[in-house]
């Protein structure tokens, strides 16, 4: 069977004791694979087209390893591990970039994300969280919420302690991935689907959530929401709250474009073009209503937020007697007034 993929991975997991995926781990995911892998998986795993999440036996790892050695050798050395794993395995194939329908094909796409071959709200995750178990992420790996009780006596009565670290549907990050090229000061503070470029560095206050990240390079040291994506050579302030879409899969994308500031406390609601500047504690939502300012700080029109949203050189501020938010822009007032009417 010869035909093209949107993606393909092999993993291994963990499974609760009804044989439900708690979670998945993809060493080397593939975007857009070739005909001859497609075609040697489609043999070994009887693979017959569409999204499918298909159960691997160590001896179909084992074949599959020895069929790819001469296609894809990094991917025949990854199935040749795979092949003496103890845990269960998995094998996902997605013809197309669809809703994920299972939890290994949800883990599949928090991957791609992190292991930045796709960028955020650059793969579908509608209807993920459903797919994603609740469960204790604990010093033994996942554990099934319903089953921890008793792991945790069984852990006690051998003199051990089962440790749990967080009880959460997303792990963080570098238990499945470890970009290039970055510095995370607390790793607990990144989720898988995070995408994290090279050359950022996250503080320990910084946070980034799924279908979110940072071109790089960069450093943040507030929040970045999912649908949140950073430009190169911007600065997340202490504190900042950069507010996107609140689940993935949506269709607002708040981008940041490169060389902006976002000072301590701060926050917006509307994309940033590059070199923009948030003075700190200000909050810029869609409808904060703006003062738009000339280069002589001369009242050009009030608009709305979501008008200026996506330019650049911009400086958002708020005037310390008035109370009202500014926008000051190193373009001239006709330049930007035919910005403003553009979007009218």
């Amino acid at each position: 069977m010869s035909q093209t993929l949107y993606s393909i991975a092999f993993g291994v997991g963990t499974q609760n004791r009804q044989g439900a995926w708690l979670e998945v781990f993809y060493a080397q995911p593939l975007l857009a694979p070739g005909a001859e892998l497609v075609a040697a998986a489609s043999s070994a795993l009887g693979y017959t087209g569409g999204n499918q999440t298909l159960a691997m036996t160590n001896h179909q790892a084992h074949d599959l390893a020895g069929a790819l050695k001469q296609i894809d050798a990094a991917q025949a050395a990854l199935l040749t591990r795979l092949a003496e794993s103890r845990k269960p395995l998995v094998a996902v194939l997605l013809a197309e970039d669809a809703a994920p329908a299972t939890t290994p094909e949800a883990y599949l796409k928090l991957h791609l994300l992190s292991h930045r071959l796709v960028k955020p709200h650059g793969t579908s995750l509608a209807g993920i969280f459903p797919l994603l178990p609740n469960v204790a992420w604990t010093n033994e790996g996942a554990v099934d919420l319903g089953e921890l009780a008793e792991r945790q006596l069984e852990a006690r009565l051998k003199g051990e302690l089962l440790e749990v670290f967080s009880v959460d549907k997303f792990p963080k990050m570098t238990d499945y991935v470890v970009p290039s090229g970055v510095r995370i000061a607390d790793t607990a503070r990144v989720r898988l689907g995070a995408y994290i470029g090279e050359g950022t560095t996250i503080m320990h206050e910084g946070f980034v959530n799924f279908n979110a990240g940072t071109a790089g390079p960069g450093m943040i040291e507030g929040r970045v929401s999912a649908g949140v994506f950073v430009g190169k050579g911007s600065d997340l302030g202490g504190g900042c709250s950069t507010m996107g879409t609140l689940s993935g899969g949506g269709n607002i994308v708040i981008s940041v474009g490169e060389g902006c500031l976002i000072g301590a406390n701060a926050g917006i609601g509307i994309p940033l073009g590059d070199r923009c500047t948030v003075e700190s504690g200000l909050y810029i939502t869609a409808g904060t209503k703006v003062a738009v300012l000339d280069d002589q700080g001369n009242l050009v029109e009030v608009v709305k937020a979501r008008d200026i949203a996506g330019q650049n050189d911009l400086l958002l501020r708020r005037n310390s007697q008035s109370g009202a938010v500014e926008c000051k822009t190193n373009k001239t007032a006709i330049e930007l007034n035919a910005v403003l009417h553009a979007h009218n």
